[in-house]
């Protein structure tokens, strides 16, 4: 139950205690602590968990609730609280016509598809399972494209394989992308000499360039990002289930680094080893073209800030009648 965070290099321990050096974007990998009862069922949960909180040093000015608090519950619930870290827009007309084109769009993710990950994060929470976490900081409109996407799902395959093959435990697979496009910021405005302008807070809201033309709080970049969010979402079910991820191709996984560095000649011994085990399972009659070795269940993640974007994708399920943020699998909300 320890947290445990990894950046620019991500060192992993396998069974005979051998150092693996994975270059990331940007990748975190963390074992799930104080939040781990908000996924485990009633029933399982411990009394007398002590609770955690975090002190933010410096904040921007919240913004004020416009609305009267009704008591019930509903996807604007939001707007009649106190939020932080909320950009200010100078048009509400657009901000309410970007809502409403978002909510006409299709959910980028699925009820089930979440309810299948509460559940292996509720095993994880017991000791069955390893939770992997890798991705962007944040994402940029500019920096697309299905390569960036690929060989980000290719380094946390790489990770989860050298994680199972040590830890002889599942390993849920979580990409920080498909949304990790706001940025907290601990100043609403940026100065450089006499000249003041809005914080960039990620594409979704505003552009990095330092005019006042882009730094306008745009509400209709919600719209560009939902789409960028589809397509990608749409390249990496594909590589999760159409062959990309099938266990005998591992070695087709190999980046650059692996052809090149003494870490990669490691892994390299490593992938010989799965090889041979393939091996020896397909002559014992294991069908190693089964779903298990050819297919894998890969979730999106990415924090809670914009409240505008998770209200429009927010959505009621049809089987059960529960409200779900349908934007990403997992999403966090810090203080």
């Amino acid at each position: 139950r320890n947290s445990i965070s990894y950046h620019s290099n991500l060192s992993i321990f396998n069974n005979n205690k051998t150092t693996m050096k994975f270059s990331a974007i940007a990748s975190s990998l963390l074992l799930l602590n104080f939040t781990a009862d908000a996924f485990t069922p009633t029933s399982l949960v411990s009394l007398g968990r002590g609770k955690t909180s975090l002190s933010v040093a410096t904040e921007p000015k919240p913004t004020i609730a416009t609305k009267p608090d009704s008591g019930e519950w509903a996807p604007d619930s939001w707007t009649k609280k106190v939020g932080r870290q909320m950009p200010v827009y100078d048009d509400q007309d657009e901000v309410d016509r970007a809502i409403d084109k978002l909510s006409s769009c299709a959910p980028l993710v699925f009820a089930g598809e979440v309810r299948s990950l509460h559940e292996q994060l509720a095993k994880a929470c017991h000791g069955q399972g390893f939770l992997l976490m890798g991705g962007d900081c944040a994402e940029a409109f500019n920096e697309f494209n299905v390569d960036h996407v690929r060989d980000s799902f290719r380094v946390i395959l790489q990770m989860a394989l050298v994680l199972t093959f040590g830890g002889a435990m599942p390993v849920i697979k979580v990409g920080r992308m498909a949304g990790q496009f706001a940025k907290p910021r601990s100043e609403p405005d940026e100065v450089r000499g006499d000249v003041a302008l809005p914080s960039y807070r990620g594409d979704i809201i505003n552009s990095e360039e330092f005019t006042p033309e882009a730094r306008r709080n745009n509400p209709f970049n919600m719209v560009t990002a939902y789409h960028q969010c589809a397509q990608t979402l749409n390249i990496l079910r594909a590589f999760a289930s159409g062959g990309y991820a099938d266990i005998s191709r591992l070695q087709a996984w190999n980046l650059d680094f692996v052809e090149s560095t003494e870490e990669g000649s490691r892994y390299r011994q490593f992938a010989a080893k799965v090889d041979e085990s393939l091996r020896f399972m397909k002559a014992i009659g294991v069908d190693t073209s089964d779903d298990n070795f050819s297919k894998v269940d890969f979730f999106t993640a990415h924090e809670c800030l914009l409240l505008p974007y998770e209200q429009a994708l927010t959505r009621q399920d049809s089987t059960t009648g529960k409200w779900y943020d349908c934007s990403a699998h997992m999403l966090w909300v810090g203080e």
